[in-house]
């Protein structure tokens, strides 16, 4: 993930030092990537490798009209949008997935599975069966289920049958699930004392696609949605509508970029991931975007 950041030292010391203050050494990891998948190691990750990667890009191209961020992506996003310091924002991953980790401990045995085929009136009714939630909804028929490790199994069959498509994520955690609850709650105590910014830029709610721009609200939206339903078909459709016509997913995959593409198909949409340099990237949003 970082090596298309190794002529980048400024940005490489500063997410150096903020790695270091939440115990993640990257070299350790390179020895042992299994480690990666963590959800304590994952997310700070994840938030690490998009805000690194913005800080590098960000003096080169156009502000954006928004931002909008997948999951723990949506804490990113305001790192991005200058609401959070990156240090801060690797912090406040950790925190999180500390807490959702805390959460789910006392359950055990939670998980997501991926759903593809079915409506969302069919997705939800196999839900209430088999005591699952949808955690995500990334489009009419595509959709993240979270629940216990039983309960999702028995989804899975049911979809199987109706002629669906299901995959089991490598996700240990219920996340955006009512299971979650509590660690809404200890999250959003962890938030009122980070030092806040109102973002430069909007950021796009993830429970229902609305531009966010204060930080009060950052904040409440970022507690609820650890245990709430992600909408990020609303994110996509909002960003269309607020005139969005080329986006750029700051990775560590291309996933987003496809949805984007499959969903608005006349949006420029590529990810990060798919280029070999940062030059490459800034030619090609100034090329699509003129």
């Amino acid at each position: 993930m970082f090596d298309t950041l190794e002529g980048e030292a400024d940005v490489r010391s500063t997410f150096d030092g903020a790695l270091d203050r939440v115990g993640i050494d990257l070299a350790s990891l390179a020895r042992n990537p299994s480690l990666a998948f963590e959800n304590r190691i994952a997310q700070p990750l994840i938030c690490t490798w998009q805000i690194a990667l913005w800080a590098a890009l960000a003096p080169r191209l156009a502000p954006p009209i928004l931002f909008a961020g997948y999951s723990v992506g949506e804490l990113a996003a305001y790192g991005c949008a200058g609401s959070l310091s990156m240090a801060d924002t690797i912090a406040l991953a950790h925190e999180r997935a500390m807490a959702m980790d805390s959460a789910t401990s006392v359950a055990g045995g939670d998980g997501l599975v991926a759903l593809r085929g079915l409506t969302y009136s069919a997705v939800e009714a196999l839900c209430a069966a088999n005591d699952t939630e949808i955690a995500i909804v990334n489009g009419d028929d595509h959709f993240i289920v979270g629940g216990r490790s039983s309960a999702l199994e028995a989804t899975m069959h049911e979809a199987f049958a109706k002629g669906a498509s299901a995959q089991r994520l490598r996700v240990g955690v219920a996340s955006h699930t009512s299971k979650l609850a509590s660690a809404s709650e200890r999250f959003h105590g962890v938030l009122q004392r980070a030092r806040w910014n109102d973002p430069t830029i909007p950021v796009l709610s993830g429970l229902d696609g609305s531009p966010v721009r204060d930080t009060s609200t950052a904040k409440a939206v970022l507690a609820r949605q650890i245990s709430t339903t992600i909408r990020w078909v609303d994110c996509m459709d909002s960003a269309r509508e607020r005139g969005a016509d080329v986006c750029l997913e700051l990775g560590p995959c291309n996933a987003l970029a496809r949805m984007m593409r499959e969903r608005h198909p006349e949006v420029e949409a590529r990810s990060v991931s798919d280029f070999r340099s940062l030059d490459a990237v800034v030619d090609w949003v100034e090329r699509v975007g003129r």
